[in-house]
């Protein structure tokens, strides 16, 4: 019988609790560095062929980590382009690289504790403590330890978890990113495709069903919508400010998953003097998480004409036609917003209806560089098949970087510099490809939005200040500094 084999989940668990607070002087080994890495660049943007780098110092008061860490820096989270060390035995080092291609750099820095000698008897006093601990917590094991001939003390050597990295930070930086472009051009009947599509929903009746709802939220109505699509419907919650007039309006499209939408969202606006329409990712009514699958994204993928994203698509667009024959409409602003793969839907919206709509605004959107793999980029959410050509195929047909190029309001895209969700590559080449005047928000410490919330300010307060100035009849005039091109030549 094996000893190892035996220890329950419940073991594990309370090994794992033991080890990370037992009271003796090797303690220290577990606990992660503190340290502060700060880029060379605020904003995380450098230019072709100058150096990328970050400065690591260890906070005034905090112990010096004696430790080895070790950094990979990867092009676009695939090739790796530079591997390194450095110690802060003395508060402070620096590393990065230069490169000179236009590219999102995403580094990891780990961290490996350094050996401590430790005496026998520091080894008997731990292996007798790991067996009390573990026999109180599962008494099952006391026979174990009595009859398991193969069952031995730890040895006098070096500590087992001395020996594991610990990832102490994910950095980002962007090289050039405004020279970014596309993998692979849209398929050549990509226009075609989507102009057939339309005509056909075009053909279908919208039949809007309305129904009141009850609300908290004061001065405001509430109706839950159900439209007629191609193949579909469209469900949502419909909120609007509880006085004659008509108002500005926003369509709101969801994040991925399946998943209940608050009325809040929708009710949150409409106080804030906004006509909001929270469009559901799928067809199922808006209070419900069921009748769809998980691995939804993948159904169909076989084909542009099966895909799941060709009837989502549709229901959006159809969001919108609805939203400017509504006699609620001021006629004048109209604005699309999502985050994640509501980024997604509202850029392929704007780019299925130019000219609809007078903003766009969306944070991390995914969607973007789905062919990336295959060109030296980390795609992101949904994830293709990358081995498939007719999955492949497909996938381009969804593709927010293909309807770029067709969207004509001012649009403003936040992208997380870590974001392994919504590579930023593909953002950046998608917002490189729109024609109208736009606006980047760099999230240089972010993952995807909700992985790393804090780290959504930037993206939070530029579209908030966006949102009331809209609301209240203003214009979104983009600040384009971010988004002019670079003029220097790739080498």
């Amino acid at each position: 019988m094996n000893f190892s084999t035996r220890l329950t989940r419940r073991t594990v668990r309370t090994v794992g609790w033991m080890l990370a607070g037992w009271a003796l002087p090797f303690a220290a080994l577990a606990r992660m560095p503190n340290v502060v890495f700060t880029p060379r660049h605020a904003d995380g943007i450098y230019r072709l062929g100058t150096r990328v780098e970050w400065t690591a110092t260890v906070p005034a008061g905090a112990p010096d980590p004696r430790g080895r860490f070790a950094y990979t820096i990867k092009e676009n989270d695939l090739d790796v382009v530079k591997t390194g060390s450095f110690s802060l035995a003395r508060g402070r080092a620096t590393f990065g690289t230069t490169f000179d291609a236009p590219a999102m750099l995403y580094v990891v820095v780990t961290y490996e504790p350094s050996p401590t000698a430790l005496s026998r008897s520091d080894y008997r006093t731990l292996n007798q403590g790991l067996k009390r601990l573990l026999i109180k917590t599962d008494p099952a094991l006391r026979a174990v330890f009595a009859r398991d001939p193969q069952y031995k003390p730890l040895a006098p050597q070096r500590p087992f978890w001395a020996n594991t990295e610990h990832r102490v930070a994910t950095l980002g930086a962007a090289v050039a990113p405004t020279l970014l472009r596309p993998s692979l051009p849209p398929p050549r009947d990509f226009h075609v495709f989507w102009a057939r599509e339309l005509a056909a929903l075009a053909r279908v009746p919208m039949r809007a069903k309305l129904t009141p709802m009850p609300t908290a939220q004061s001065g405001v109505r509430l109706l839950r919508v159900r439209l007629q699509s191609l193949h579909s419907d469209v469900r949502g919650y419909l909120a609007m400010p509880d006085r004659p007039g008509k108002f500005p309006a926003l369509i709101i499209y969801q994040y991925a998953g399946v998943y209940p939408l608050k009325s809040a969202w929708a009710t949150n606006r409409a106080a804030e003097g906004w006509l909001a329409f929270d469009v559901d990712a799928h067809d199922i009514a808006p209070n419900s998480s069921r009748g769809v699958p998980e691995n939804y994204q993948t159904l169909g993928d076989q084909s542009p004409e099966t895909s799941y994203f060709l009837n989502m698509y549709l229901r959006d667009t159809r969001a919108l036609q609805y939203i400017r024959r509504s006699p609620y409409w001021n006629g004048k602003t109209l604005v699309l917003t999502g985050v994640s793969m509501g980024g997604q839907q509202s850029l392929a919206t704007a780019g299925l209806n130019p000219g609809e709509e007078t903003a766009v605004i969306v944070d991390e959107p995914s969607g973007a560089d789905m062919n990336g793999l295959a060109h030296g980029r980390r795609p992101g959410y949904p994830f293709f098949t990358t081995t498939d050509p007719a999955v492949l195929r497909t996938a381009a047909y969804f593709d927010t970087v293909n309807f770029a190029p067709d969207i004509t309001a001012p649009t403003l895209i936040a992208m997380g510099f870590i974001d392994p969700i919504a590579p930023p590559a593909g953002i950046w080449t998608e917002l490189n490809e729109i024609p109208a005047a736009k606006e980047a928000v760099p999230l240089v410490d972010s993952s995807h939005m909700n992985i790393t919330p804090d780290e959504q300010a930037p993206w939070l307060q530029r579209s908030e200040e966006l949102l009331a100035e809209l609301a209240h009849g203003g214009t979104f005039v983009p600040n384009q500094a971010l988004t002019r091109p670079e003029t220097r030549r790739i080498r």
